[in-house]
């Protein structure tokens, strides 16, 4: 089953994640830093300080991807390693990123670079963070300032990696970083990204940027029966249209500013002009998606949900279907067509799976050998389902898998694996995974197996 030509192939991962050395060569602490120290934030009291070394194993890992074949590497800068109080450039931090950009061409893989992966300094979380308006100005200085020491050899921007999580889960419901509770807050916080988004973008466009993007983590909500079409319109309102709208240049939904009046969040933080800054056009769109989410309707309209998005009444969310991955996310290939295709038709926009993956629990043989064959199956269904959506009329570029590398994985810790290599973070040792071998050959021939076809990493993965 053969992509287009010009397809884009690559892997994805997150600074916080992987790079460690938070405290070297002038790094400030962020969010994450200070949200993992507290008791009981993160599974097993772990943190990103050490996670795979990629600070200093960035050319190992560099390597690897040029083993792996992998035309396009998708990485985010660290503001804290760059501007360790948020405003003030450093050197050191700066020159990480040129080092690592010159290994990446020195190997012919493209560069994406994402300037926001939910890492904010925690010098800017101290004058109010994601809730303090100014925060659209000091990303944009942020924005600017990596763009005018990497702009003349990364060509792909994308602003924000999901702000969905960054303000819905840190500042609603408090499982990430920096753990507030608050869903009044948790709005205002989601519409200073979706302003630091078009601000920063205006500052990239203004510096010669012409492939921009942002990255936005989207959910299918799936309904077993019609009747419970207001259920799904709800939380599609909340989980997608929220960010997607307003990017596009259409505010804020009005049936979603309904349902969170209640709330009165959202409104207090809109100003006159901030609906046209958001607006600011895009190349193409990131599209991460992981899994959809069942729902159903309640009764009562005004009935709180069990999902913990803000602002959520009149509807509940079902368990997820097996199979299920190491996370509990339902695989569902069917609905990333259905999601592709209706994102191609609803955004007139270039589309770039800018994340997808999954967690499995892998085991290294004594031989040395990943053989993840769930998470082969997994890519092969996923590559299947994204080349339907391109049969059928999307105007899909690329699929970047997440991730390259085992890393930390937020609240859950080093549990989740999600890489295409394995990490003894013990000793660092990197182990390409069979998936990896696999994902490979893919990116290779630009075709995966067509169903029934053998879908193993053949003799790569005896290398």
């Amino acid at each position: 089953m053969a992509f287009p030509s010009g397809f884009l192939w690559g892997a994805a991962t997150a600074a916080y994640q992987i790079e460690g050395a938070t405290a070297e060569d002038g790094r400030g602490p962020s969010i994450w830093d200070v949200f993992a120290a507290v008791p009981g934030a993160v599974e097993g009291g772990a943190s990103g300080a050490t996670a795979c070394d990629h600070y200093r194993r960035y050319r190992e890992d560099v390597d690897l991807l040029s083993t792996l074949g992998m035309p396009t590497y998708r990485f985010s800068t660290a503001w804290p390693r760059i501007m360790p109080d948020g405003r003030t450039p450093n050197p050191a931090g700066l020159a990480f990123y040129d080092r690592l950009v010159d290994a990446l061409l020195d190997r012919d893989i493209t560069p994406v670079l994402t300037l926001y992966h939910w890492d904010l300094p925690q010098a800017l979380q101290e004058r109010g963070g994601w809730v303090e308006r100014d925060i659209a100005l000091w990303f944009a200085e942020y924005a600017g300032t990596v763009h005018t020491r990497l702009g003349d050899r990364v060509k792909h921007w994308t602003t924000l990696n999901e702000p969905f999580c960054s303000a819905f889960l840190g500042y609603g419901n408090g499982v990430h970083a920096p753990g507030v509770k608050n869903p009044r807050t948790a709005l205002r916080a989601a519409h200073h990204h979706l302003l630091a988004h078009g601000q920063a973008a205006q500052a990239l466009r203004a510096g010669g940027a012409t492939s921009l993007s942002i990255a936005l983590n989207f959910s299918p909500a799936l309904a077993d029966d019609p009747a419970d079409h207001d259920a799904v319109r709800r939380f599609d309102a909340v989980h997608n249209r929220f960010f997607l709208d307003p990017v596009l240049g259409r505010g804020y939904p009005a049936d979603l500013r309904a349902d969170l009046a209640h709330l009165d969040g959202l409104e207090p933080a809109i100003r006159d002009g901030d609906l046209d800054v958001i607006a600011e056009p895009l190349d193409w769109i990131g599209v991460n998606y992981y899994a959809p989410t069942r729902v159903v309707s309640l009764a009562d309209p005004t009935e709180p949900s069990n999902c913990p998005l803000p602002g959520l009444r009149g509807m509940s969310v079902l368990p997820p279907r097996a199979p299920l991955t190491v996370t509990g996310w339902e695989q569902h290939p069917a609905s990333l067509t259905d999601l592709l295709v209706h994102l191609s038709e609803y955004t007139r926009t270039p589309l770039v799976v800018a994340e997808n993956g999954a967690a499995f629990p892998d085991v290294v043989d004594e031989g040395g050998r990943v053989r993840d064959d769930d998470r082969v199956r997994y890519f092969a269904e996923h590559l299947r389902a994204v080349h339907a959506a391109i049969e059928a009329g999307a105007d899909v570029r690329g699929y970047l898998a997440w991730s390259l590398l085992d890393n930390f994985e937020w609240a859950w810790g080093y549990g989740p694996r999600f890489g295409l290599v394995h990490v003894d973070f013990a000793c660092q040792r990197r182990i390409v995974k069979d998936s990896g071998w696999f994902f490979a050959e893919v990116a290779a021939r630009n075709a995966v197996p067509a169903e029934g076809h053998p879908v193993t990493p053949g003799r790569r993965a005896d290398r």
